[in-house]
């Protein structure tokens, strides 16, 4: 088992300087992937994409690309936008302020706009994003991986809290209807020895019978047991298992419901409040 969080990076050589990737995993109910990437790469926004949905399923990934050192060749200085600018900042003095002077120099406030950026080679860029994002990946999934076992040891700790209520409860269905059978059987010795009416034994068991018949919860603790065993199942699959698992505790939860309701006996009432709070806890 994955957790839905984590994170990852990984590098890989360009030009001479490094690409970086990051991944940060959040949790989500579909695969939504978000890039963002230097200037200088943003042509390669859609390919970063794609590879984020080939190799993940569903989360929030934020992919996030750096570059660092001269990982491109600096920009060149071209002269054909110098000229160009010039001309441009030479009609507008002419417009607003004719007679003014219009030294070269103020063209090196603007550096942007006289040279021009270079990309680097798509394929040289693809096989270095692909290095760095699949190293970003591992780590990434490394995380991923600790994290869930993490949660497998302690979501099995909690099911087994919740095994032995199981146990308890079913072990106290026998001393609830013993008990229940001698209050009945002293309340009435009592309620007719005033009136010196002979006890009938028949009518009490008869009775005992029927609590008997309403308070049985032995359904709901068998499907428990199988709603336990699923789940330990399903915390050892590999694979997406979040929704399922909040579906059986749904179903445990509810036979639990079950047997408090049935039972009407306050210690297996007390039993069924610890093993809802067990499945909070899982939740």
């Amino acid at each position: 088992m994955r957790s839905m969080t984590g994170f990852g990076v990984g590098d890989a050589p360009l030009g001479d300087g490094r690409v970086t990737v990051e991944l940060r995993a959040l949790n989500h109910r579909f695969l939504d992937v978000r890039v963002r990437l230097p200037e200088e790469l943003l042509d390669q926004s859609f390919f970063i994409e794609q590879l984020a949905r080939e190799s993940l399923a569903r989360g929030r990934f934020d992919v996030g690309v750096r570059l660092e050192g001269a990982a491109l060749p600096p920009p060149r200085f071209s002269v054909e936008r110098a000229r160009a600018l010039y001309r441009g900042l030479a009609l507008l003095r002419d417009e607003l302020a004719p007679g003014t002077d219009l030294p070269v120099t103020a063209l090196t406030g603007m550096p942007d706009l006289v040279t021009t950026p270079t990309t680097a080679d798509s394929e040289v860029a693809r096989t270095a994003l692909r290095s760095a994002f699949e190293a970003a990946l591992r780590r990434l999934d490394e995380m991923r991986r600790s994290e869930g076992l993490a949660l497998t040891r302690e979501l099995t700790s909690r099911l087994d809290s919740a095994r032995r209520l199981r146990v308890t409860i079913s072990a106290r269905g026998g001393e609830m209807l013993e008990g229940y059978r001698a209050r009945l059987r002293d309340r009435l010795e009592r309620l007719l020895a005033e009136s010196g009416v002979q006890l009938d034994a028949g009518r009490l068991e008869t009775e005992i019978v029927i609590l008997a018949d309403r308070s049985d919860v032995t359904e709901e603790l068998v499907r428990l047991d199988s709603h336990f065993d699923q789940f330990a199942r399903l915390l050892t699959t590999d694979g997406p298992v979040g929704r399922r698992l909040d579906f059986l505790l749904q179903e445990i939860g509810r036979e639990s419901n079950t047997i408090g309701a049935k039972s009407q006996d306050a210690p297996i009432a007390h039993l069924v409040v610890e093993m809802k709070a067990e499945l909070e806890r899982i939740r």
